[in-house]
């Protein structure tokens, strides 16, 4: 499966990204199928292909949630935006004490 994904460049304390499209299971640093845009997050910029995005997309690639919540804040999609933490955890280790106290 096709993959929209950030792959990291830049230095230490200087991260630069590239919005690359590659298979979900080959490694982020390996080749890559092509390269849509980048994002510098430090001077809070970034450059998108909307033509090319949106032509992957139509052939079945999935972006990651942190590249669909870039590509809506690029309005090259539309939709809301995805909550890129995972508070399902979070929810599952609070209510672990509160059943133990249950059954006690």
């Amino acid at each position: 499966m096709l993959m929209i994904r950030l792959q990291r460049k830049g230095k230490k304390h200087q991260p630069f990204y590239r919005l690359v499209v590659g298979e979900k299971r080959s490694k982020l640093n390996g080749e890559q199928v092509e390269e849509l845009g980048w994002f510098d997050p430090v001077q809070n910029k970034n450059s998108v292909n909307k033509e090319r995005v949106l032509h992957w997309m139509k052939l079945g690639a999935k972006a990651s949630p942190t590249v669909n919540n870039l590509l809506i804040s690029a309005g090259v999609v539309t939709g809301k935006k995805v909550s890129v933490h995972n508070v399902k955890k979070v929810e599952a280790v609070a209510a672990a004490p509160k059943a133990e106290e249950k059954k006690a």
